[in-house]
């Protein structure tokens, strides 16, 4: 491996803050948001269904741009960030490779993501681009950015749909996070074992599991 680049959402961020959010401005408790995304990851759903379910027909675009205008638009800081980032960001930069985080997200959340400088080459959103997953023009700017052959660049992400399927794809290699609620329903499913070139339970796997051959397990 040459780059690794990193989805956003559930693999280096966790989403309590954005869906307790959504929950604050609908007026609704956050468990009920949450009770609707799991309901919506297990179906193999789109989470942010779980948002029309509870105002149907609401554009999320529309009720997103009028929480910004309220004042009341997204967030982040470290408390976000899963306690492995860093470390394992780190690690990986030190051993020589090129690290890039690309995910579906806003361009404010590109802005807030670089005001953290993390240990990383390159912080990127979709909405940056222009283009969101699982769409491929937004893995083949993946592979612009990692300045490395597809079969030298690893994809890292929790969402089988968005993440592990398009990437590979694509031609990369892919590795599935057991992380989030998209992470843990889909872990053991056959498309994913069957699919990812490796599958983790942290990031701080990486750095040892890059050096073994794709597919073996995980040292015990």
């Amino acid at each position: 491996m040459e780059t690794i680049v990193f989805d956003i959402g559930e693999t280096l961020v966790r989403d309590d803050r954005h869906w307790a959010s959504w929950a604050d401005w609908l007026g609704v408790p956050p468990h009920t948001v949450s009770a609707l995304v799991g309901a919506a990851v297990i179906q193999g759903r789109d989470a942010t269904e779980a948002l029309a379910v509870l105002r149907p027909g609401m554009d999320a675009t529309e009720a997103y741009h009028a929480r910004v205008a309220a004042g009341r638009g997204e967030y982040l800081d470290e408390t976000d960030l899963y306690p492995d980032v860093r470390p394992a960001l780190a690690e990986l930069r030190a051993r020589g490779l090129r690290v890039v985080v690309a995910g579906d997200r806003s361009r404010r959340a590109g802005e807030l993501l670089r005001a953290l400088d993390l240990p990383a080459d390159l912080v990127v959103t979709s909405e940056e681009w222009g283009v969101t997953k699982p769409d491929p023009e937004f893995f083949a700017r993946v592979l612009d950015v990692s300045h490395a052959p597809p079969h030298a660049t690893l994809y890292v992400g929790d969402h089988p749909a968005e993440d592990l399927f398009p990437a590979k794809s694509s031609g990369l290699r892919a590795a599935h996070i057991r992380r989030g609620p998209y992470g843990h329903w889909w872990a053991g499913h056959a498309d994913v074992t069957e699919t990812a070139d490796w599958l983790i339970d942290s990031l701080t796997d990486l750095p040892a599991l890059l050096a073994r051959p794709a597919g073996s397990p995980l040292p015990s």
